[in-house]
């Protein structure tokens, strides 16, 4: 999932993202960027968010959703000529609003910038992505000089993880950061 900071200190989440317009009623298609699709039954406003960074609160007044993308029908805008001044725009929700994880779970916004160390002390760097490979997620790390590392997010290696001080402590078998 992705996350952008606002113009105030309100941070949102982004769930969706504007690909193209379709049809003739202004509907849009979305890439979804979250794992819990069945939020936007709840979800009555969204914050589109413009590449520019600015900020407003549109209506939805529909969706359904087409193989793995979703169909959001907003309010004002009602032809396709309208609908195409949102491509590129995120879709989001107030960070307060996020569906909530289980304790030893994790957005990989929550993730990315982590400093990694090793429990010797010794710092790795930041954690610059999160790759899904259908089984253990894998953080790459980049250290100052841009070298990376591929740890995996294995109770094995991760030590622990402190998403609110962006720390994550990792106990790496031998030769994993020589990789």
């Amino acid at each position: 999932m992705n996350h952008r900071e606002g113009e105030s200190s309100e941070s949102f989440v982004s769930i969706a993202r504007a690909v193209r317009p379709r049809g003739l009623k202004g509907e849009i298609v979305a890439v979804l960027l979250t794992d819990f699709p069945e939020r936007f039954e709840s979800l009555t406003q969204l914050v589109a968010l413009s590449p520019n960074g600015q900020r407003s609160v549109v209506d939805l007044e529909d969706y359904w959703f087409q193989k793995d993308r979703v169909i959001l029908k907003l309010g004002g805008y009602d032809d396709p000529e309208k609908a195409k001044e949102l491509t590129g725009y995120e879709f989001a929700v107030p960070e307060a609003d996020r569906v909530q994880l289980e304790n030893d779970q994790y957005y990989d916004w929550e993730l990315e910038g982590c400093n990694v160390r090793v429990v010797n002390g010794y710092t790795v760097g930041k954690v610059r992505t999160v790759i899904k490979t259908g089984g253990v997620e894998i953080l790459v790390v980049s250290d100052e000089g841009g070298k990376e590392s591929l740890v995996p997010l294995a109770a094995s290696i991760v030590v622990e993880i402190d998403a609110a001080s962006k720390t994550i402590l990792i106990d790496p078998p031998e030769g994993l950061l020589e990789l």
